[in-house]
């Protein structure tokens, strides 16, 4: 069984569980109606079936290396991006003023999903460049929109952003890096930077880095940084790739996965730069990156978990082993452990793509609209799409191993790849302890009013189910109650320390009742169906865990220092 991108399980999502409907209603996203978007979740299949799927081994087997100073990527993986690049799939969402297809964020956020579970490695490559894109979308000035924004678009040149430093990782406001004025409108960059995804490649134009350094008059910490557009080869006259700018990729990180992803190091010595927003205002600008960028994440790792499903699921339908309910001999899929194992994966996946896209929506409403509660909505769910996406993409991987067996940890079946690919999806962007904490910190400084109108609507759906799958409708009402209360005394604790050290069990028991909430969605929508059966798998089996996150989550900090430094070492 080859890899299939989950075309019908996305359209049912779009049409029947995350509101899709709402944006195509908007006057800005009335074009992608609920046909055309079915028409681009089936071409954007196409394309990870038959182009991305096969690049999927040959990345791990055939790693980028750095040959002479020159990146020479994976075989297939030129082939993979001229197909990515002449289907516009990097530009879908961008402005049509550059080239962009100003498609929603919903539909991209699919695609990006199928693509990450076809080739991840090579997924990671758009995905940069979508970043950039909207950074500079927002933040650039209009001589550099017009120069980069269509090269960028059209995947003629790709881009990069670079923050991390060796001692600078998520206390960005650490960097060294430093930026001088020209006198001429540039800047010449120095510094080094390291874990730069896609740093370099043989088969763009140019590389574009968005980088943050700090200005001679910038305060320390993160209030002092500037962002700076650094190309790879200076544009000349007419736009094109002229002069090599004054940087380079030092090495290639040796990796655990991703091996058909070049991690760079790179170092940059007075090279040219240009600003991108205000001076001293990079960290505006470059969150809007990221905040794209973590949205793509999470679903890096919702399409790796699905490829890691599917792969264990054909294993599952082929490897016989033992004897069945029935005294028989058959494939181990009959075996009630691999079946449980294969739901809650299934199970898991639906939750997690249901969040994304419900993230995904929230994002367009905001911006078709400009109505405060779909950006406060956005805001919310981004960290849990994030977080709950990439920790299900490990957890589910992890499963596909155990599914193997043995067979799981002999390289020659793949399945170890989705594993060792998404393990950092739960760290770069952003580590998920970090986005918990953003959850119950920033995102609580409404008192929790976006919280609560998204569990209002969770108990509304909850009461008007009871009347046709009480059974179903019950549980989940009683868990948004509890997710409630939890919220609220989140909210009354003034110590960030108490809320921080609940913070990442309170995301995992609001992605829990969230999975609840859709689920349910699910069923009503399509009664006496497999996917009624599956959300009754998971509020019956799966849902009840939010009660453990959430009284976890309210235990507060000192717990956890009630043993000193001594004592765990000792």
């Amino acid at each position: 069984m080859t890899y299939r991108a989950p075309v019908p399980d996305i359209k049912f999502l779009l049409d029947h569980v995350v509101g899709y409907d709402q944006v195509a209603a908007t006057d800005r996203f009335a074009e992608a109606d609920a046909d055309v978007a079915a028409a681009i979740l089936t071409e954007a299949g196409k394309l990870c079936d038959e182009v991305m799927a096969p690049l999927q081994r040959n990345g791990d087997l055939d790693p980028a290396r750095l040959e002479n100073g020159v990146v020479r990527t994976s075989k297939g993986f030129d082939q993979g991006w001229a197909a990515i690049a002449e289907g516009g799939w990097v530009g879908m969402a961008a402005s049509p003023d550059y080239g962009g297809m100003g498609l929603p964020l919903t539909l991209a956020t699919a695609v990006n999903d199928m693509m990450s579970g076809a080739c991840l490695s090579l997924q990671l490559a758009p995905l940069m460049s979508q970043g950039q894109i909207e950074a500079l979308e927002h933040h650039a000035s209009d001589a550099l929109k017009v120069l980069y924004l269509p090269k960028l678009i059209s995947g003629e040149w790709a881009g990069t952003m670079n923050l991390t430093e060796p001692q600078a990782g998520s206390d960005v406001g650490a960097l060294a890096s430093k930026a001088e004025p020209n006198g001429d409108g540039t800047f010449a960059i120095t510094g080094q930077k390291i874990f730069i995804s896609w740093g370099d490649n043989d088969f763009t134009g140019n590389v574009c880095h968005l980088v943050l350094a700090r200005l001679p008059d910038g305060v320390p910490g993160t209030k002092g940084i500037s962002l700076f557009l650094v190309p790879k080869y200076l544009p000349d006259d007419a736009g094109n790739p002229g002069k090599a700018n004054s940087l380079k990729v030092v090495s290639l990180e040796h990796k655990l996965g991703l091996h058909g992803s070049p991690t760079c190091v790179m170092q940059y010595d007075g090279a040219t730069g240009w600003l991108v927003g205000p001076e001293h205002g990079g960290m505006a600008a470059m969150f809007t990156m990221m905040n794209n960028a973590r949205l793509g994440v999470g679903c890096q790792g919702i399409g790796s978990a699905e490829g890691a499903y599917q792969h264990a699921l054909s294993f599952a339908l082929e490897r016989k082993q033992g004897k069945t309910s029935q005294g028989e001999t058959g494939t181990i899929i009959e075996h009630a452990d691999v079946r449980r194992m294969l739901m809650t994966m299934k199970a898991e996946i639906f939750t997690a793509r249901a969040i994304a896209l419900a993230c995904a929506v929230a994002i367009d409403m905001g911006h078709a609209t400009g109505d405060a509660e779909w950006k406060a909505r956005a805001a919310l769910l981004t960290p849990i799409a994030k977080a709950f996406g990439t920790d299900i993409g490990n957890e589910v991987s992890y499963m596909g191993l155990q599914v193997h067996g043995g067979m799981g940890v002999i390289e020659e079946t793949g399945a170890a790849q989705y594993a060792r690919d998404v393990r950092v999806t739960a760290i770069y962007e952003g580590t998920n302890g970090i986005q918990a904490m953003d959850l119950v910190a920033r995102k609580m400084m409404d008192d929790g009013e976006a919280a609560m109108r998204l569990i209002d609507e969770i108990q509304d759906q909850a009461e008007r189910a009871r009347a046709t799958v009480p059974d179903l409708a019950e549980p989940v009402w009683n868990a948004s109650e509890t997710l409630r209360e939890t919220t609220e005394w989140l909210i009354e604790q003034r110590d960030l320390t108490d809320r921080f050290a609940g913070a990442v069990p309170y995301l995992r028991g609001f992605a829990r009742v969230l999975g609840g909430h859709f689920h349910l969605s699910a069923a009503l929508a399509a009664p006496d169906s497999p996917r009624s059966a599956l959300a009754r798998f998971y509020i019956t089996r799966l849902l009840p865990d939010h009660a453990g996150h959430l009284a976890h989550a309210r235990a507060g900090a000192d717990g956890l220092y009630a043993l000193g430094i001594d004592d765990l070492a000792a």
